[in-house]
C-alpha cells in the first residue's frame, strides 16, 4: 500500500509543477491548440479557446511514469513484465497522439496527417501490445468480469488479442471523443485510475481467488501502482486543466490515457467491467456512433443530438460548460463506484461459498 501511496502522491507533484512549465513553454512559442469552426462542423462556441496551449498530456503520461518508477525504489516491489508491456504499449499511443498534436499545431487546423487512417492504425499497434501481453506474460487468456475465471470464457489466442486489441482501441478512442471540455477526460479518468489501483490492490491481497501465480510475470501490486501513478497525474494537471483550462491535454495526453484504461482492465482481467469503469467515455463514443447511424440513415438529413460528442448538446441547450463537466463527474464517478461494488460482491460471493465449503 506504501509503494500505491508513494506513485500517486510522486506523480501529482511531478504533473503539477510539470503542467505549469508546459504552459509557459508553449505559451512563450505562440503555439496552441485549433478549433474546428463551423465550416466542420465543430464546436464554434468554443472558438474563443483556439489558442490555449495544448500537449499537456505529456506532463500526464510523463509523471505517471516517474511516480510508477519511484515507487520501486523501495523494498518488496519488483517490475513486473506486464507492466512493462503496458507502459510500451502506453508510450506506443502517446507518441502516435504527440505526432498528431505536433502536426495539428504547426499547420493551425485541427485534422493531423492521421485523420482518415489513424483508427487503423492505432488499430494494428493495440493488437501488437496485447499479442505481446498473450506471447510473454501469464495474463488470463480468457473472457472476463471480475476475474479470469468469471466466466471464464475460453477462446482461441488469436481471437483474445484480436478482442483485447479492440479493448484498448475503443478505450483510447472513447477517451479522444471525451476530452472536449475543459477537465471532463482529465477529471473522470481519475475516477477510472482510482478504480484500478483498488482492483488491483485487491488482487495482490487475494491471489488464490484472482489466480496470481507465485513468481510469475502478472504482479497486480504493480499494476495497482501503475494505476495510482495515473490518477495521481491527472489530479495534477487537473490543477491547471479545470475550467477555464490554461492547457488541453491533446492527442498526446487522450491516446496514452486511453491505452492504459484499456490495458489495465486486460491485465487485471476485468474486461467487462471497463465499459463501466469508463462509462462517461462509452456514453461520449456511444453518442457519437448514434449521431452518426440515424444522419446515414435518414439520408444525411436528420440528427438525434444538436451536436456531438454529447456534452455539445448539452452546452447548445443552454448548461454552463461548467455545470456539464460537474454532472458528467458525478455520473462518472457513480459509474465507477458500480463497478467496484460488483467487484467487491463477486469477491464476498466466492469467499462465502469457499467458507461453506470448509469442514
Amino acid at each position: 500500500m506504501i509503494a500505491v501511496m508513494i506513485a500517486g502522491a510522486v506523480s501529482m507533484l511531478v504533473s503539477l509543477f510539470g503542467t505549469r512549465f508546459l504552459i509557459v513553454f508553449f505559451r512563450e512559442r505562440g503555439k496552441g491548440q485549433p478549433i474546428l469552426g463551423k465550416e466542420d462542423h465543430g464546436p464554434e462556441h468554443h472558438k474563443p479557446k483556439s489558442g490555449t496551449p495544448t500537449m499537456g498530456g505529456l506532463a500526464i503520461v510523463g509523471a505517471a511514469f516517474i511516480g510508477w518508477t519511484v515507487a520501486h525504489v523501495r523494498d518488496g516491489l519488483a517490475f513486473s513484465n506486464q507492466a512493462i508491456i503496458i507502459w510500451i504499449g502506453i508510450l506506443i499511443m502517446a507518441g502516435m497522439g504527440l505526432l498528431d498534436d505536433v502536426i495539428k499545431v504547426s499547420k493551425g487546423h485541427n485534422r493531423g496527417i492521421f485523420w482518415k487512417k489513424k483508427g487503423l492504425i492505432t488499430l494494428a499497434l493495440a493488437c501488437g501490445v496485447t499479442w505481446w501481453l498473450a506471447a510473454a506474460t501469464d495474463v488470463s487468456e480468457t473472457i472476463s468480469f471480475t476475474r479470469f475465471d468469471f466466466p471464464g470464457w475460453e477462446i482461441p489466442w488469436w481471437l483474445w488479442v484480436v478482442w483485447t486489441g479492440l479493448m484498448m482501441w475503443a478505450t483510447t478512442n472513447a477517451v479522444n471523443v471525451t476530452d472536449g471540455l475543459d477537465g471532463l477526460a482529465g477529471g473522470s479518468a481519475l475516477f477510472g485510475f482510482l478504480a484500478f489501483a483498488i482492483i488491483g490492490y485487491w488482487s495482490f491481497r487475494n491471489p488464490e481467488v484472482y489466480g496470481v501465480l507465485e513468481g510469475g510475470t502478472v504482479n497486480p501490486l504493480d499494476l495497482a501502482v501503475l494505476s495510482a501513478g495515473f490518477a495521481g497525474a491527472c489530479g495534477g494537471f487537473l490543477w491547471w486543466n479545470a475550467a477555464p483550462a490554461r492547457i488541453f491535454m491533446g492527442d498526446v495526453g487522450a491516446l496514452g490515457i486511453g491505452a492504459s484504461l484499456g490495458l489495465l482492465a486486460v491485465a487485471t482481467n476485468t474486461h467487462f467491467l471497463l465499459p463501466l469503469i469508463c462509462g462517461i467515455n462509452v456514453l461520449e463514443a456511444g453518442s457519437v456512433a448514434m449521431q452518426m447511424t440515424i444522419f446515414r440513415a435518414s439520408g444525411r438529413t436528420r440528427r438525434f443530438f444538436r451536436m456531438t460528442p454529447i456534452h455539445h448538446h448539452f452546452e447548445l441547450i443552454g448548461w454552463p460548460e461548467t455545470t456539464v463537466i460537474i454532472r458528467f463527474w458525478i455520473i462518472g464517478g457513480i459509474c465507477v463506484a458500480a463497478a467496484l461494488a460488483m467487484f467487491i460482491g463477486d469477491f464476498t460471493r466466492i469467499t462465502d461459498q469457499a467458507g461453506n465449503l470448509l469442514p
